[in-house]
């Protein structure tokens, strides 16, 4: 696996969090951020809680990002209903 860029804001290196994506110059992993979006937290208490190592065009960014690929794996969350 080699670094990728994904976005204006978010990366991947195997180096830095064992490759998972995080937020560019950051070890801040999106998986983190998006739990606290999906918890109801502000953004802006996202962005302080973080130190202000992210903003909110980043915070955008990841949950595009995520909705994206949550439109392209749809089948893969679906679930059987039960007869």
């Amino acid at each position: 696996m080699k670094s990728q860029i994904i976005g204006r804001y978010i990366v991947t290196d195997p180096k830095i969090c064992h490759g998972k994506p995080t937020f560019r110059g950051t070890r801040i992993m999106v998986a983190d951020v998006l739990e606290q979006v999906a918890e109801g937290l502000a953004w802006e208490s996202i962005i302080e809680g973080w130190h202000n190592s992210i903003s909110k065009e980043a915070i955008a960014e990841a949950l595009q990002l995520a909705c994206q690929a949550f439109l392209n794996h749809t089948e893969e969350f679906a679930i059987e209903p039960s007869v």
